[in-house]
């Protein structure tokens, strides 16, 4: 994953992941001058995930070693304790190990065909690095009740050069539910999960495939689908962010600009936006040494992208297959470099043999996206000015065996970004942002969630080819419930990462002359309590471990 000098909550619902730390880590008093062969194994700021209280049994998923792109297969057996299949919380924990030298790599695990986790590596030192990451996959409760096949891959390559070889663990621990969580896990757990692979439509700015068929039960009265979409894979797409119309003098092109929108469509017709999040992977921004222990947001953990789909649920359970596609707008026809793997989450009324419904609105606006590049001239760097923008509206309505259930999905998305490099990208700069804000009413209950995502990063390559990588990253949620008018509940995730490192470029690793600091506040406030924690390194040492509350 590389480009030169640009080419060159806190409870279970709040926290659901995290890159596990031994923590709080002790901190160095005093870093060393400059970066040597080790560093700190990776580490982040997020909260690990909450457990309860109850016997617990674990199973291991899958043991591999990757040394190229061949997946790892292997059975999957649910535990025969442990309340199985009723489960109070389950808990998947990777654990992995690398060492030498190697590109940072994206993975999946998935069982019974369901993606589970989308992960990607640290990259490591020569003495080698080890790391986890946790993940709360409750929520996959009716897969994992029951025995399935398991694939797992981390694309990689080994060679003379490119000497690590990815070592990794995938476990289960299953929790016995306790009595005060049964409610609660009995209304968050879908009955059915249904994955339906990569459902790509056509990466055009309109764009329209076959996609993926879907047939629900017929008695479903929520429906969610969850794509895990990531751009990635070492071409312009791993840096969508930074492309630029055909008219600009700059090394990576789309048609449009580089505004994105994930788009999924039921039978041709729009069903739900997103805003893609700005993944920045641990080789990003040519630099690593910014991400060697703390890695940019979601780096390790890829949230997917939810779409609330009940109101198309009158159309879906009719038992007849359904055309499901997925699309990225402005991706350029034919190129690759998106995945986006979807599970459909699918909730049954119990009492009910069919749920009949029908879709009573569909409102779009017109979809906004402009580039203006402007040229650079002497001194002046090259710029290209960004805003683009898409509002969806839908409404619908299922018959259940407890009434009439009306549910309204309103999303609009939103980015603005200043992108301006200069002649051969010695100096590369970008400046956005992006907001998804999203409110789903169903019945007296609606929930609002405004996402906004950051990014401020500048790379300069100086005298003695002194590469030099500025940048903050925000990664940011509020979310407010009302039940009837009534606020009853709220939580608020601000996830910050800054970075600032520079090395000599296009010498030997011994000879780089590494420096650079790296640091993460990641706050977590809501009506379930408060976690607040900053870290901080220097040279891949940690000298801040903080915890406020």
């Amino acid at each position: 994953m590389r480009r030169r000098v640009m080419s060159m909550l806190v409870g279970a619902a709040l926290a659901a992941s995290t890159l596990l730390g031994t923590g709080p880590a002790a901190a160095a008093d005093t870093p060393p001058v400059e970066f040597g062969d080790d560093w700190h194994d990776p580490i982040t700021a997020a909260p690990p995930v909450p457990k309860t209280h109850t016997k617990s049994c674990e199973v291991t998923v899958a043991e591999a070693q990757f040394k190229d792109f061949t997946p790892y297969k292997g059975d999957y057996a649910p535990p025969a304790k442990c309340g199985k299949g009723h489960w109070g919380k389950v808990v998947l924990r990777l654990d992995g190990k690398v060492k030498g030298r190697q590109y940072d790599r994206l993975g999946y695990l998935r069982i019974g065909g369901v993606e589970v986790l989308r992960t990607s590596t640290p990259e490591p030192s020569v003495d080698g690095i080890t790391w986890s990451v946790e993940k709360d996959v409750t929520r996959y409760r009716e897969t994992l009740s029951r025995d399935q096949q398991v694939e797992m891959l981390i694309g990689n390559v080994v060679n003379d050069t490119y000497t690590g070889i990815i070592d990794v663990k995938a476990t289960l621990t299953f929790y016995e539910p306790g009595m005060a969580a049964k409610a609660v896990r009995a209304a968050q757990a879908p009955d059915r999960v249904i994955p339906l692979g990569d459902a790509r439509g056509s990466s055009s700015a309109s764009g329209s495939s076959d996609g993926a068929t879907l047939t629900t039960p017929r008695n479903s009265e929520r429906i969610v689908a969850e794509v895990y979409a990531t751009g990635s894979g070492g071409g312009c797409e791993e840096y969508w962010y930074l492309t630029v119309p055909d008219a600009a003098p700059y090394s990576c092109k789309a048609d449009h600009g580089p505004y994105r929108e994930v788009q999924v469509k039921v039978d041709g017709r729009l069903a739900g936006i997103a805003a893609p999040f700005p993944t920045v992977w641990t080789g990003g921004w040519s630099n690593p040494f910014l991400w060697y222990v703390i890695p940019g947001p979601r780096a390790f953990d890829i949230k997917p992208v939810e779409y609330d789909l009940t109101p198309f649920a009158g159309i879906l359970n009719d038992g007849r297959p359904h055309q499901v596609e997925v699309s990225v707008v402005g991706v350029p026809e034919a190129r690759t470099g998106w995945s986006t793997p979807v599970n459909v989450l699918v909730w049954q009324d119990k009492k009910s043999d069919r749920v009949t419904g029908r879709l009573t609105g569909h409102k779009e606006s017109t979809p906004a996206n402009t580039a203006k590049y402007t040229p650079g001239t002497g001194d002046e760097a090259h710029r290209l000015d960004t805003e683009g923008g898409h509002r969806l509206s839908v409404s619908g309505y299922v018959n259940t065996s407890h009434g009439r259930v009306a549910t309204t999905v309103t999303r609009s998305l939103a980015n603005t970004s200043l992108h301006r490099w200069t002649e051969g990208e010695s100096m590369d700069a970008l400046k956005a942002t992006w907001t998804d804000r999203e409110t789903v009413t169903t019945g007296r209950r609606a929930v609002r969630t405004d996402r906004t995502y950051t990014m401020d990063g500048t790379t300069t390559l100086g005298a003695g080819d002194r590469l030099r990588t500025e940048i903050p990253l925000g990664d940011r949620a509020e979310s407010v419930t009302r039940t009837g008018g009534r606020r009853t509940g709220w939580s608020v995730l601000d996830d910050r990462y800054d970075g600032d490192a520079t090395y000599t470029a296009n010498v030997p690793r011994d000879q780089r002359h590494a420096v650079g600091t790296s640091r993460e506040r990641y706050r977590l406030t809501g009506d379930t309590g408060c976690y607040d924690r900053t870290i901080a390194t220097a040279q891949g040492i940690l000298t801040q471990d903080h915890r406020r509350c």
